[in-house]
């Protein structure tokens, strides 16, 4: 049962249990006061009764008629509240059972368990000689109303008091707690992909706290999934470009290289169907011009299959296949100084991790001398522990002394094709352009070997 109850339910319950336990306790004092309260009443009316009894014993003898004198006093005394006193063998004054009225009698519990048993006590006296005797007889019987009419006032007010104090408990747990029900609420919503609700911050600190932080996680999430959303599309929009400039490459190029060998064929094959003797310069010039055709399709081939994938990347390794790249770059652009240190060891990053930091350099490499007019290009490839957890990660920083990007540059498909690649591998690239230059940084975390 305490399992399924709510924390607003259970602060409730522990404080009327609390409120309950502490009256019950505060009663139960009362009641154990009240019998050491009532024998010392009894024992008080008694020996004042007692007093005054031997007071006025001595002055009977001296009365004309000392029995009824006696008699007179003893319905005299009869009209006390707390004691009786009568004659030994007068029956019908013992019946007294006190003045106070029935309505005002405590319960026969609460008198058996406070006083019992009545308390009697005789009292011999001499009247001319002959020995009779007094009984004093309290009768605490007010004394008990008195208490117990105590204990219902201070029941009444301590259960009004409680009833008070847990109504304004309840009222300032539910508002303290309030706060709960509309995280709940705001946590389904987030559930639900509503990642716009907030939820406002309210009641003790440490739940103002806790929805801020909420917000501030709900704030998060979104712009996650948004980002998300945006790398698919672009994944999906670079893929399309990339399918496209292929098929335009193969209808501008790859076409017009069949065209020309089908038509150097058809001379060949009608140079041979021909029966007249065939010059031997005719032959070599069809050969050449399809052998020329034919060392332009391998090039074309290799173009095509470098976009696709670097060639010899992996029967080379990471290292070689970047030393094959700056030596063309080298070759190709020869004023341009070119450094380079490659530190990374042969299978220790995976081929996922590969293709990435060789695209990477790659697209650095391309943007630099083409956009940059550098005459000088630092290429850094090393190996790191401890950026990723327990995964490794290279680190790529390819630097120019070029001029620089403009203010209002935006980045070219390239870079943002490899900065959502990296993305989705987890690691970071950031371009970083001054009048020095432009240096691109990139943190690639370590893949699987496939």
């Amino acid at each position: 049962m305490w399992q399924k109850l709510s924390l607003r339910g259970r602060i409730n319950l522990l404080l009327a249990l609390g409120l309950t336990l502490g009256l019950a306790i505060n009663i139960a004092r009362l009641v154990v006061e009240a019998a050491p309260r009532v024998r010392a009443e009894d024992q008080s009316v008694i020996r004042l009764a007692r007093e005054f009894v031997e007071t006025i014993v001595p002055g009977l003898n001296e009365a004309p008629d000392p029995d009824a004198r006696l008699n007179q006093i003893v319905r005299d005394l009869s009209r006390l509240r707390h004691v009786s006193i009568t004659r030994q063998g007068d029956t019908s004054a013992g019946e007294r059972s006190g003045n106070g009225d029935d309505q005002r009698s405590p319960p026969a519990w609460f008198i058996a368990l406070v006083h019992p048993e009545t308390t009697a006590v005789s009292v011999p006296i001499t009247i001319h000689g002959k020995p009779q005797s007094l009984v004093i007889t309290s009768h605490p019987n007010d004394e008990m109303a008195e208490i117990w009419d105590g204990i219902i006032t201070q029941l009444a007010v301590s259960s009004a008091l409680a009833i008070a104090l847990f109504l304004v408990t309840m009222m300032v747990v539910g508002r303290a707690l309030a706060p709960l029900q509309a995280l709940s609420q705001t946590m389904a919503n987030i559930e639900a992909g509503q990642y716009g609700s907030r939820v406002e911050p309210g009641g003790a600190p440490e739940l103002a706290a806790l929805c801020a932080k909420l917000n501030h996680l709900a704030g998060v999430l979104g712009e996650a999934i948004e980002d998300k959303r945006r790398l698919a599309e672009r994944t999906v929009s670079l893929q399309d470009l990339e399918r496209k400039e292929i098929a335009r490459e193969l209808h501008d190029e790859f076409g017009p290289y069949l065209f020309t060998l089908r038509a150097h064929a058809g001379a060949l094959m009608r140079l041979s169907e021909d029966g007249r003797s065939v010059a031997a310069d005719a032959l070599r010039k069809h050969g050449t011009a399809i052998m020329e055709q034919i060392n332009a399709l391998q090039q074309f081939n290799r173009r095509i299959l470098e976009k696709l994938r670097p060639v010899g990347l992996a029967e080379l390794g990471l290292r070689e296949a970047l030393g094959v790249l700056l030596r063309l770059w080298r070759e190709s652009r020869p004023d341009v100084t070119i450094d380079a240190n490659i530190a990374c060891a042969p299978e220790a990053t995976g081929e996922v991790t590969d293709l990435t930091v060789y695209r990477i350099v790659q697209e650095a490499l391309t943007n630099a001398f083409r956009h940059a007019d550098a005459t000088s290009v630092s290429v850094t490839v090393e190996q790191a522990t401890g950026m990723h957890g327990n995964r490794g990660c290279a680190l790529v920083r390819v630097s120019d002394n070029g001029r620089g990007l403009a203010p209002d540059h935006k980045h070219g498909f390239g870079l943002i094709g490899m900065r959502e690649r990296i993305l989705a591998l987890g690691g970071t690239l950031n371009v970083v352009s001054g009048h020095g230059g432009v240096t691109v940084e990139a943190v690639v975390p370590h893949g699987s070997h496939h």
